[in-house]
């Protein structure tokens, strides 16, 4: 589980009391002074990659460690929220294999390279990230929610990275809820509560 831009482990482990699922094990790294990147995840890959390659390192340890005290891979899900669902989705995209899924909370994939696009107002002036991702995920969950109007996650990269995960085998489902907002909904705490319980 992996907190957002400013959260902390505590925060991210405080979803599992509304979950209500007592048998299940969940580990939770902190990044450094909060925060796992300091630009928005829409930034050129050249200011992303080098502290997308450090979240990556600490999600593959705590999986590891997760294995290591008997857990299946194939029980392992990742979860995240905001920054940490742009983490969590992209090391699902780019080394999740064998993994149950990902839950995606307001957040899109980072992406692997930058496109030759022009800057885009659906992805809030940015320029369009290459989505290439080698493998497959057959049979693996995707739950990514985002409000329509949220100020961090441009509804049109949730729905590129849900295609993303889709052409890779995943079964991603994408949720969209209505008007502005930034926050872990209702309907994300009952999508989780029921692939967690399956």
């Amino acid at each position: 589980m992996v907190h957002g831009r400013g959260g902390s482990a505590e925060d991210i482990l405080g979803l599992l009391g509304p979950l209500g699922l007592p048998d299940i094990a969940a580990i939770a790294p902190e990044a450094p002074g909060n925060s796992w990147w300091p630009t928005s995840f829409l930034a050129p890959m050249a200011q992303m990659q080098p502290f997308v390659q450090d979240g990556l390192a600490v999600v593959r340890s705590a999986v590891s460690e997760l294995e290591a005290e008997g857990l299946p891979r194939d029980k392992i899900w990742l979860a995240g929220f905001s920054q940490g669902a742009c983490l969590v989705l992209e090391a699902f995209a780019r080394e999740g294999t064998g993994l149950a899924g990902v839950f995606a909370l307001s957040g899109g994939l980072v992406g692997t390279a930058d496109d030759d696009g022009a800057p885009d107002p659906a992805l809030y002036g940015h320029r369009p990230k290459r989505l290439d991702y080698d493998g497959r995920r057959d049979g693996a969950g995707a739950w990514l929610s985002v409000h329509e109007r949220d100020p961090h996650i441009p509804l049109q990269r949730a729905r590129d990275s849900a295609a993303a995960l889709a052409a890779m085998g995943a079964h991603a489902e994408l949720k969209v809820y209505p008007g502005a907002g930034h926050a872990v909904m209702r309907e994300d705490l009952a999508a989780m509560r029921a692939r967690l319980n399956g």
